[in-house]
């Protein structure tokens, strides 16, 4: 339902630009000590400028001010026992950021880091990001403080218990449905859905990434990796190029940095680095599939960490982190760069070591994981840049998907997920290229991204009212 005020001129521009200004103290000034929020929000407000021009009821509406304003934030107390019977005190968040164009859907995060500012900020990414999916869902997150490292089986499953217990009356398939995230795999999901079941007395969709016996979906665990390895398929298919025999960089070695080399390698690409938050590892020779399975079984069963890869494939080299300096990963020479880890893990010297080293595509598959100096130097530079809220969105396009098969009671073929998901990418790339053509910065992905995400839930809240 948008409106055209006609072209824009400077002088519409710099009103817009003097608007959020005073837009973005308020959020810094509502919200202190929330240094990811203030930096998601400025990030896409600032990009918003061309289409606030043009429609200026999303300013007079107070459309922004609203949005970044969750619909509510609910914070709980969860108390639980160790092994030896000793208390101990996690608090627990959802945010539930916006249901303008569907259910509450995010994953939920267990990691020391977890704070509400934290969860807000990857609320507020979520929601632009369902939003681009093309399918109904809204923005949420959730999570604790809890850490999940070095603690049994049986203190992991009753501290899960105890989440659900606090968590369950905000959450259900037509409310809110959570997924999982760091610390969060498909053990957490079995004891976070054994429990909700059990209060509720109800097995219905109100989670997903569920095992495939009960209620999940074929391709959940590869989604996030697969996606953004087909989005930047498309990014460089747009150009009349591939990844054929191309050299890359992944950060991380979890679920989603696994997944991302599989489907790299299944492409004729060759993956020579993977770390973790000790260090990282660089082959020389690739991370092919009998190392990746050697890795899976490091990271998915004995928890052990990605020095030891070193050790077991000599010709690799582990290089140890260095708290607060420059990521020497960043530095190795390659072609394209795949962040996997966390958030901030591309600074701007980060940026300049991709650059002078070759790269020139990166492709964001954790959320947020390039420092905004640092994705100026890479557009600057003319690298291809795919930014989190459209590169990573397989993951919970799957989930989408998930919810869908439980609400037919049907289960589909691995095949059948994975061509919808290659769809779902394809579509998302269409869609955020043509956005950026469309205002006047072709081959801006992450301004064509902020763009097209913002105005699909912008309108769905006009058309719901405003206010």
């Amino acid at each position: 339902m948008t409106t055209s005020t006609g072209p824009r001129t400077t002088g519409d521009e710099a009103r817009v630009d003097a608007r959020l200004d005073d837009l973005l103290a308020g959020v810094v000034a509502r919200n202190p000590g929330e240094p990811e929020f203030h930096q998601a929000v400025a990030e896409v407000v600032r990009s918003l400028v061309p289409v606030l021009v043009r429609n200026p009821r999303y300013l007079d509406d107070r459309i922004i001010e609203q949005l970044v304003e969750p619909d509510r934030t609910i914070s709980f107390r969860v108390n639980w026992v160790d092994d030896r019977g000793e208390i101990h005190v996690n608090r627990g968040y959802r945010v539930q950021m916006s249901s303008s164009i569907g259910p509450y859907k995010g994953g939920l995060r267990f990691h020391p880091s977890v704070n509400a500012g934290l969860l807000k900020f990857l609320a507020f990414e979520q929601t632009l990001k369902d939003s681009l999916t093309t399918l109904p869902m809204g923005g949420a997150k959730g999570g604790s403080d809890f850490d999940p490292r070095g603690r049994s089986e049986s203190e992991i499953r009753r501290f899960c218990q105890s989440f659900m217990t606090e968590l369950y009356p905000y959450i259900g398939e037509f409310t809110d449905v959570p997924a999982g995230d760091i610390g969060v795999g498909q053990r957490e999901i079995g004891y976070l859905f054994g429990q909700y079941k059990r209060i509720t007395r109800r097995f219905v969709g109100s989670l997903t990434g569920k095992g495939i016996n009960w209620g999940g979906s074929r391709i959940r665990q590869e989604a996030t990796g697969y996606g953004a390895v087909y989005f930047g398929r498309e990014v460089l298919a747009a150009r009349g190029d591939g990844f054929e025999g191309k050299t890359c960089l992944v950060s991380g070695s979890g679920n989603v940095a696994q997944f991302t080399v599989e489907k790299l390698t299944d492409l004729g690409a060759t993956v020579v680095t993977l770390s973790d938050s000790d260090g990282f590892v660089h082959d020389p020779a690739g991370v092919d599939r009998e190392k990746l399975e050697w890795v899976k079984e490091l990271k998915n069963g004995r928890r052990g960490r990605i020095r030891e890869y070193a050790e077991r494939f000599p010709d690799a080299v582990y290089t140890a982190a260095v708290p607060g300096g420059a990521n020497p990963l960043w530095a190795v020479p390659a072609g394209c760069a795949f962040p996997c880890a966390t958030q901030n893990e591309i600074g701007g010297a980060d940026a300049a070591a991709l650059v002078a080293n070759g790269v020139r595509l990166v492709v964001e598959c954790a959320n947020m994981p390039t420092v905004p100096e640092g994705v100026d130097r890479l557009m600057a530079a003319g690298v291809l840049f795919a930014p989190s809220k459209a590169a990573n969105a397989g993951g919970v396009a799957v989930s989408g998907l998930e919810m869908t098969q439980d609400m037919e009671h049907l289960q589909w073929t691995a095949a059948e997920v994975d061509a919808r998901l290659q769809d779902i990418m394809r579509r998302i790339h269409d869609q955020v290229a043509a956005t950026a053509d469309e205002y006047g910065v072709p081959g801006n992905l992450a301004t064509g991204a902020n763009i097209a995400g913002f105005v699909k839930v912008a309108d769905a809240m006009l058309d719901e009212s405003p206010i």
